[in-house]
């Protein structure tokens, strides 16, 4: 068959407008305020001129009750008479746009999404501005997502929880055991997401979670649903609300996600001094707070808080809950307020706060296309530099444990074999962790390795379960005819996981004794790669000379073989430090999940928990991690003597020591700067990781230590750095007392920086008496 050019031309016409009809099919279509619905043209509310709060009390003010009812939960029922589509709440963001939540899916435009590593592996890079620009192509994408229909605007992310037990199987979500590196990640994570817009506009809506102490799933018959976390005044303010006030205060949050548990006998999403005077009073949330999924359910059905599923419903909303995750709320509200347990203007108020986001994301400002972020499409998802950012976090997150020798980096040149054994060393999804979506694509650690040298593949068990040894002969002769071994040994989420805490942190079944027949037998260098997203007791490895190098990835998302290949090869030089401390297997027996308490009790043997209160043996200590180079650090410029002005109308300092109240302190500007000198005496450029810790007077109850400054710094090889430092007294240098006050110990500090120690006296003068 013969075709003119005009009928050429005809047809490519015909397809041009058949897709360009099918794009339009699938943008979506406005959320409300459709500049072509005639109802709703003119009306305030759709107004872009107006304030956000003046648009939100007009909308409100047209609202019936029963359509308010159905706007209180986080599948939110549409309003058609004034032009509003149901909308879905819950979508999922934590290290790349998820499909977890109903809000958001996967298909047609949209086959996937970029996986970033899970979050403890990008904790583990210390580096902030790595964690912002994650969060920034993470909303690129969810953007584009919702542009075309396929996602929403509200993503229930970051989990910022402390990572107090080394069993919690959602630790893995965290950025680790520190509480102001949870908080900094915090407050990072959400500016890249949230977009840092002019005129209080956001470009997703963020949520930090899950308020508060939260950090336990399924232990030894305790779960979530039914768990009282007894937490002292000091332990809150010192450690739990932390990140969670960094999140809300610097981070600028949209909304904060209250948590099953209850915390000293009260729900946390029916107690008014966590959420209407904490959250929303004292550190002024300007957005809504969420409940976990059927939270409110839960402390009617399952903690039996209340009598009537009635009065549940008016204690959360009362208390400060403006959106249930789930259908509680939307089915007792109107009978709370028929019994007069609520008014109208609770719900009006909680509304208010949920109105106000969504106009604030321009869910009210017309067509979605128009607006600032409407170009984003699906070319915007999974670009080569979305992907390229994703390798380069699992590199920046990878953390050298071990390395005898040395025995790494490997050589293609010398290692022109290699034996590359264990459950974790094909697999694709395992690498992404939980909360994860579909990832643009996959390299596992053989392809990875793959890359620089031939490769003999023999897994030695068939899961990360490892049963029996079955299959042992097959990776013992790989081991034995190769020029190095790789084991890339660990967990998955059948060992650790949302609900699923784990009984212990040895490696799962027999995985101990393949590492250790395998590292006998092999003729090279064994290395030992960990892919977990907790610690894991590997004491044995890390006696064994014939294990060579021990190697943590945690868990890193889609191009976690490749960023592993590069580490193992020399081509990244690895700068990862750990965010939790590695204990060794007999801890557990001295500390029960359910104990909350991070102090240690000399009276009860009460260990403590993480490295700021525990001071007995580990594995490997928080901050662990080791390079390819060989850093120095000098004290450049540090003051001996620091003044702090105080108040003088109040007696500043403590009935038992000299400690002085940091609200009683000029705190405004008051840091303490350092200058450090960092050279690098190796033969290869790297990124360095300076962990700035300080210990307070003696007598005080401060911890052991506390990490109170940190940075990345790149030092090429034979290079040095002046690099700053700057520390904020009344952050970092205070300590919490035992009724909850925070205040700055007086006298003698120590500043250490690796093997740099310098002592500070921190000294007090008054202001002056000041009349009123």
């Amino acid at each position: 068959m013969t075709m003119t050019t005009t009928t050429i031309l005809h047809y490519v016409l015909i397809i041009c407008l058949l897709a360009i009809s099918l794009s339009t099919a699938n943008a979506r279509r406005p959320f409300a305020c459709d500049p072509t619905n005639a109802a709703v043209k003119g009306l305030p509310f759709c107004n872009v001129r107006l304030s956000a709060s003046d648009r939100v009390r007009d909308l409100l003010g047209r609202l019936t009750f029963k359509e308010k009812i159905g706007l209180l939960v986080d599948k939110a029922s549409a309003v058609p008479r004034l032009g509003m589509d149901e909308y879905e709440w819950w979508s999922e963001a934590l290290h790349g746009v998820s499909n977890v939540g109903p809000g958001t899916r996967f298909g047609g435009e949209f086959p996937g999404a970029t996986a970033f590593p899970q979050v403890i592996t990008t904790a583990a890079s210390f580096n902030t501005s790595l964690w912002e620009e994650i969060g920034r192509v993470v909303s690129d994408e969810a953007r584009a997502m919702y542009n075309g229909g396929m996602g929403g605007l509200t993503y229930w992310s970051p989990n910022i929880n402390i990572f107090r037990d080394p069993r919690w199987g959602r630790g893995q979500e965290t950025p680790g055991e520190d509480p102001i590196v949870a908080g900094e990640y915090a407050s990072r994570y959400v500016r890249g997401l949230q977009g840092n817009l002019p005129g209080d506009r956001l470009k997703v809506a963020a949520c930090c979670k899950h308020y508060t102490a939260y950090d336990l799933d399924n232990w030894s018959g305790t779960d979530r649903f039914h768990f009282n976390a007894k937490v002292s005044k000091q332990e809150m303010v010192d450690t739990f609300e932390v990140p969670f006030r960094q999140c809300v205060m610097q981070g600028k949050v949209a909304s904060v996600m209250c948590s099953y548990n209850q915390v000293n006998g009260i729900p946390t999403c029916a107690d008014p001094r966590l959420l209407r005077d904490t959250i929303r009073g004292a550190w002024r949330l300007n957005g809504y707070i969420v409940s976990d999924c059927d939270s409110v359910g839960v402390f009617y059905d399952n903690q039996h808080y209340t009598t009537t599923p009635e009065e549940a419903a008016a204690d959360a909303i009362k208390a400060g809950l403006d959106l249930d995750c789930g259908p509680f709320l939307a089915v007792h509200t109107q009978g709370a307020v028929n019994r007069g347990l609520l008014k109208e203007t609770d719900i009006d108020s909680a509304l208010f706060n949920t109105l106000t986001v969504q106009m604030r994301l321009g869910m009210f400002d017309g067509e979605p296309s128009s607006q600032i972020f409407g170009n984003l499409g699906p070319r915007d998802v999974c670009t080569p530099a979305n992907q390229e950012l994703a390798l380069e976090a699992a590199r920046q997150g990878i953390v050298l444990l071990k390395n005898h020798g040395p025995s790494l980096p490997l050589s293609p040149k010398r290692h022109r074999t290699v034996a590359v054994i264990g459950p974790n060393s094909d697999v694709t999804v395992t690498m992404i962790g939980n909360y994860a979506g579909i990832a643009c694509g996959y390299t596992t650690p053989l392809q990875g390795i793959s890359r620089y040298t031939k490769t003999a593949h023999a897994p030695g068990c068939k899961n990360v379960h490892c049963k029996n040894a079955h299959l042992f002969g097959d990776a013992i002769r790989a081991a034995r005819h190769a020029d190095a071994t790789v084991l890339v040994m660990g967990l998955d989420q059948s060992i650790e996981a949302e609900f699923k805490d784990r009984d212990g942190l040895l490696l799962p079944g027999y995985q101990q004794e393949l590492v250790s027949k395998v590292a006998a037998a092999s003729r090279g260098p064994t290395i030992l790669v960990l892919m977990s997203g907790g610690p894991v007791d590997v004491s044995f490895a890390e006696r064994d000379p014939r294990v060579g190098a021990i190697v943590w990835a945690g868990y890193p998302g889609q191009a976690g073989g490749a960023a592993i290949a590069d580490v193992l090869f020399g081509t990244h030089n690895p700068g990862g430090k750990l965010p939790m401390t590695w204990y060794h297997q007999d801890y557990l027996t001295k500390v029960p999940m359910t104990t909350m308490d991070m102090r240690s009790n000399q009276a009860t043997g009460y260990p403590g928990r993480t490295y700021r209160f525990y001071n007995g043996p580990v594995v490997y200590p928080f901050g662990h991690g080791l390079g390819y180079s060989n850093i120095i650090h000098t004290l450049a410029n540090a003051p001996a003597i620091f003044t702090v002005p105080v108040d003088g109308r109040h007696k500043n300092t403590s009935a038992t020591t000299d400690a002085v109240r940091v609200t009683h302190a000029k705190c405004g500007g008051l840091s303490i700067s350092l200058q450090m000198d960092v050279k690098n005496t190796g033969s290869k450029d790297g990124s360095h990781t300076m962990l700035v810790y300080s210990t307070p007077p003696v007598g005080h109850w401060g911890p052991h230590k506390q990490l109170v400054a940190f940075a990345k710094v790149r030092v090429p090889a034979g290079g040095q750095l002046k690099v700053p430092i700057n520390i904020h007294v009344c952050k970092f240098l205070s300590v919490v007392d035992r009724s909850g006050i925070r205040r700055i110990p007086m006298g003698q500090h120590s500043i250490h920086i690796g093997d740099v120690k310098h002592m500070l006296s921190i000294q007090s003068t008054p202001l002056g008496v000041i009349k009123n």
